[in-house]
C-alpha cells in the first residue's frame, strides 16, 4: 500500500508538470486526483486493524514491537504486522497422523489424541521468535513436542495398560505434561484428549492367543475343582456307608435277626395261609411250617 501511495504521488507530480504549460484542464485535474489517492493509500498504509479474538505482532525493519490488541492501529508504513489468532485450535493427531507408540514390553499401538490448544495474547512476541507465524507454531512447537511426550508416556506402561486398563491415567499424564511444556512458550493447552488406543495387527495376535490360553486354563483349573470335589463327596459317602454298616454289625444278635424275620413272615401270612418260616432256633435255624388257615 505505501508503495502505491508513493507511486500515485509521483504520477501527480508528473501530470502537474506535463499540464502546466498547456490549456487543458484535465491534466491538472488528474494529477489533484492522483495526489487525493496517494494520501488516501498513505493513510492507509499507516493503519493497521487487528480482528477480534487476534493479536499482532509488529515489525519494523526488524526490530519486534508491543502486541497489538484487536482494534485499529496506526503504525509506520514500513511496519510489518503479523496476526496470531487467539481462539482454541482442534489438533487431531488420527488418521495418517495417529501417534505410534510402544510399551516398555516393545507392543505397537497407535494413539488417537486431540490437543485443543491457543496462543497468549501476551506471549504472543515470544512466539514469533520461536515460530514466527500461526501455522509454525502448531508444525514447530505443537506438534512435535505433544507427539514426544505421547510416546514417553506410553514406553513407561505395559501393553495392556495402554489399550485398557490405564487408558484414563496414562490420558492424565499426557495431558499434564505437554501443558507444563508448553505453557512457558505462550501456549495454553485447556484440554487433551486421549480419544482411542488401537493394539497393531502383530500385538492383536498376541492378544488373542493369550486370552485362548486363559481361557483354557480356567477351565482346565474348573475342571480339576469338579473332580477333587466329587471325590471329596464319594469319600464322605463312602466312609458314611461304611460307619454305618459298623454301627448295623455291633447293634445286630440272633434274637433280633429272628425276631425280625418273624415279622417279616408275619407280614407273609397275611395274604398266604400256609408259609415256612426258615427262622428256626439255634445255630441251625431249623424252618417252622405254619398254617395260618387254622389260627
Amino acid at each position: 500500500m505505501f508503495v502505491l501511495c508513493i507511486l500515485l504521488l509521483i504520477a501527480a507530480v508528473v501530470l502537474l508538470l506535463v499540464g502546466r504549460g498547456r490549456a487543458v484542464a484535465g491534466w491538472k485535474v488528474g494529477a489533484a486526483l492522483s495526489a487525493v489517492a496517494g494520501v488516501l493509500a498513505g493513510v492507509f498504509a499507516c493503519v493497521h486493524v487487528v480482528s477480534a479474538a487476534e493479536v499482532g505482532v509488529p515489525v519494523t525493519f526488524g526490530k519486534i514491537g508491543t502486541p497489538l490488541t484487536s482494534g485499529v492501529h496506526f503504525t509506520s508504513p514500513f511496519t510489518d504486522v503479523t496476526s496470531f489468532s487467539t481462539r482454541p485450535v482442534d489438533l487431531d493427531l488420527n488418521d495418517k497422523d495417529v501417534v505410534e507408540v510402544r510399551s516398555s514390553q516393545g507392543g505397537v499401538l497407535y494413539a488417537d489424541v486431540t490437543i485443543k490448544w491457543a496462543v497468549v495474547p501476551a506471549e504472543a512476541v515470544e512466539l514469533y521468535r520461536l515460530a514466527g507465524n500461526e501455522e509454525a507454531v502448531e508444525e514447530r512447537l505443537v506438534l512435535p513436542d505433544s507427539r514426544e511426550i505421547i510416546r514417553n508416556v506410553f514406553a513407561k506402561h505395559t501393553s495392556e495398560e495402554g489399550y485398557a486398563s490405564a487408558r484414563e491415567q496414562i490420558g492424565s499424564e499426557i495431558a499434564d505434561l505437554v501443558k507444563k511444556r508448553l505453557a512457558p512458550r505462550g501456549i495454553d493447552v485447556t484440554s487433551v484428549n486421549l480419544r482411542n488406543v488401537k493394539p497393531s495387527e502383530k500385538l492383536q495376535d498376541q492378544i488373542d492367543k493369550k486370552i485362548q490360553q486363559e481361557q483354557a486354563t480356567e477351565r482346565a483349573t474348573e475342571a480339576a475343582r469338579t473332580a477333587k470335589a466329587e471325590a471329596e463327596r464319594k469319600r464322605i459317602e463312602a466312609e458314611g456307608v461304611a460307619s454305618a454298616n459298623k454301627i448295623i454289625e455291633r447293634s445286630l444278635s440272633d434274637k433280633v435277626l429272628y425276631n425280625q424275620c418273624l415279622e417279616a413272615y408275619r407280614e407273609a401270612a397275611k395274604s398266604n395261609p400256609v408259609y415256612a418260616v426258615p427262622c428256626g432256633t439255634g445255630s441251625g435255624g431249623t424252618p417252622v411250617i405254619v398254617d395260618n388257615g387254622k389260627n
